[in-house]
């Protein structure tokens, strides 16, 4: 079990440090539509490519962001009945769930999304609109991201059968750290007071 819970410290590990750059792809989103819009009102100039690369980037923040969410327990939960339930009942249908309807619902989506990748890769489909992007790269989200939530899935369920075997502390406990949001907030924030301490200095 240690073995499986220095695996399970590994994957959480992996997904914080996704989720801490992946939260720089909404920015990006944000200012290229803000851009665009701009562009398309003053100069009437358009290309679907900004258009696109929106959706792109919007794919790849919703997908890469699952295993970081069900890091952090925020995904949605109907927990009318649930969250009545006392914590090791909570805990078994915690396993229930990713036993049998996180991790395979996830290996099904692997299955499928790989071929379909490495078809869009081989053939160089390209967006069916004038001067639309190349498509592979975010049909590879698919498998990115879900092979992420996957891997996120077994690291709960170690957590969880660790718990229940008396191993760890609760890990539905959440600890109170600073969220992506602010996270980036303050990345912003050193980017513009170096920027200016640069600019004083000369």
């Amino acid at each position: 079990m240690q073995a499986l819970l220095r695996y399970s410290n590994m994957v959480d590990g992996l997904n914080r440090l996704v989720g801490k750059y992946a939260i720089w792809l909404i920015l990006a989103s944000t200012a290229i539509s803000a851009l665009n819009a701009v562009v398309r009102k003053a100069f009437n100039v358009g290309s679907n490519a900004y258009l696109e690369v929106q959706w792109y980037l919007f794919a790849a923040t919703f997908l890469l962001f699952s295993a970081y969410t069900l890091l952090n327990g925020e995904h949605v939960k109907i927990d009318v009945v649930y969250g009545r339930l006392a914590k090791r009942t909570q805990i078994w249908i915690d396993v229930f769930g990713f036993t049998c309807f996180l991790l395979p619902f996830c290996t099904a989506i692997l299955w499928f999304s790989v071929p379909f990748v490495l078809k869009g890769y081989a053939s160089g489909e390209m967006s069916s609109n004038a001067g639309g992007l190349i498509r592979w790269p975010v049909y590879a989200m698919m498998p990115l991201g879900f092979g992420l939530l996957f891997l996120q899935g077994t690291s709960e369920l170690i957590k969880r059968l660790a718990f229940l075997k008396g191993l760890i502390d609760d890990p539905t406990e959440k600890v109170v750290e600073k969220t992506a949001e602010e996270e980036l907030a303050e990345a912003i924030q050193k980017l513009a007071d170096e920027k200016a301490a640069k600019a004083n200095a000369t």
